[in-house]
């Protein structure tokens, strides 16, 4: 049976619930399933789950969930109760989506490709060739609006962050950092080893569902 989930105050209006401290599939499925539990079932005061890699931020309005409990002495300990009364591992949560995405791995887009294929001992077609091969699930939006953390790289072609961080990535660039990968859905500073860019918007603001991609989903990279 999995050990039952942390739950501490995020502030005065949040709260965390920690599943552990590691990568797991199992837990950051647990995490999702709990967030789109209370997503479809909120308590009164909810405003929004968000979830990371094994831990669930739940926000809430503190004035509306401390009125719609007065028999708790506080809002957390009355969200702390909700959620603790919730067996996620009964919760069912939606199926989860394949989202294939082309990837230019040309020299012109793939600026750090031949460094990381020269530091793993292997061809620039090789590293394409293991990346491509592998599915990777999102496991958490965040850093950019729509940058999703994906995982897990093959240890293979694993790779550090750059020592010296880029001022200006470009937009859609496909990076490694560690067993890790993201696409930048927006120019931005960073330092992940960029193999290659797609054209596929991760972002649309204006969109009913602004981000492309959303935990729980399964990316296939392929070669454009």
């Amino acid at each position: 049976m999995p050990d039952l989930p942390k739950i501490f105050p995020l502030g005065d209006s949040a709260v965390t619930v920690d599943f552990g401290n590691v990568i797991s599939v199992d837990l950051n499925q647990r995490v999702i399933s709990l967030g789109e539990h209370l997503t479809s079932n909120p308590f009164p005061g909810f405003v929004e789950a968000v979830p990371a890699y094994s831990s669930l931020a739940i926000f809430y309005d503190l004035l509306e969930t401390r009125s719609a409990f007065p028999d708790h002495e506080t809002a957390f300990d009355a969200v702390r109760s909700v959620i603790s009364a919730i067996d996620v591992d009964k919760v069912s949560s939606t199926d989860d989506r394949l989202v294939e995405i082309p990837v230019d791995f040309g020299p012109d887009a793939a600026l750090d490709l031949e460094d990381l294929a020269d530091r793993a001992g292997l061809s620039t077609k090789d590293v394409v060739e293991i990346f491509s091969n592998t599915l990777y699930r999102v496991y958490m939006l965040g850093f950019l609006p729509g940058f999703a953390y994906m995982g897990e790289v093959d240890e293979r072609i694993a790779a550090p962050r750059r020592q010296s961080p880029r001022l200006k990535v470009p937009k859609g660039s496909v990076g490694i950092a560690g067993l890790q990968t993201g696409i930048y859905p927006l120019e931005s500073p960073g330092g992940w080893q960029i193999i290659g860019r797609t054209d596929v918007e991760l972002f649309t603001p204006d969109a009913g569902s602004p981000c492309l991609l959303s935990p729980g989903d399964t990316v296939r990279f392929t070669v454009r």
